[in-house]
């Protein structure tokens, strides 16, 4: 009696073991179909990194954001950093032909732009300029793109003498970059992009 209950629980134990192994095999596969979330794989002998996503992009783009939005030009000179290294990394061999053109569109204008904000960090009204035109290329990026989280397309009606600005939060409550803490709250919720996955 205690051999086969013995036998019974080791079997049951295999098959266990084997069930769980079999879903995470298909959760790794089934995540690895989102091309921006997919990395390419890393290839210690050559040294190489992972390849970035357009969510590392975004996460550069978010801390830009949320610099500007606390009056910080010092602060919103280091993100471009991560921004720029990101789009560098970007494994473009993951996107459709169609998220490949809007990727090729926009990274020499993201690259410009972030490099002019990293290069003003004083002068927070110019970071702010180049912040309304950067944010229009990772807007275009994310809608063909997709990303891993819910982001909200903000805009101000008061920014650039009353024409208007648009930008990505990750969050409903509005936090004005444009106007910073003087107008924190100027702008409403146009659009919310669904996370893709």
């Amino acid at each position: 009696m205690k051999t086969s209950l013995l036998i019974l629980f080791l079997t049951a134990s295999v098959i266990f073991v084997a069930c769980n192994s079999n879903n995470t095999s298909k959760e790794s596969a089934a995540n690895n179909t989102d091309p921006t979330s997919q990395v390419a794989k890393t290839n210690d002998s050559d040294g190489q990194k992972n390849a970035g996503t357009v969510n590392d992009v975004v996460s550069g783009y978010l801390n830009l954001k949320n610099s500007l939005t606390n009056d910080d030009g010092k602060q919103a000179a280091d993100a471009p950093n991560e921004v720029a290294e990101a789009l560098t990394k970007i494994d473009e061999s993951t996107f459709t032909p169609e998220q490949k053109k809007v990727y090729d569109d926009a990274k020499d204008d993201i690259k410009e732009h972030a490099e002019h904000i990293e290069a003003n960090a004083s002068n927070i009204e110019h970071q702010r300029e180049h912040f309304d035109l950067l944010s229009q290329d990772i807007i275009d990026l994310v809608k063909a793109s997709g990303s891993s989280r819910t982001l909200y397309k903000d805009f101000c009606p008061m920014y650039n003498n009353k024409k208007g600005a648009s930008w990505l939060s990750e969050t409903k409550e509005i936090k004005n970059p444009y106007y910073g803490k003087k107008m924190s709250e100027c702008g409403v919720v146009k659009e919310e992009i669904k996370a893709k996955g």
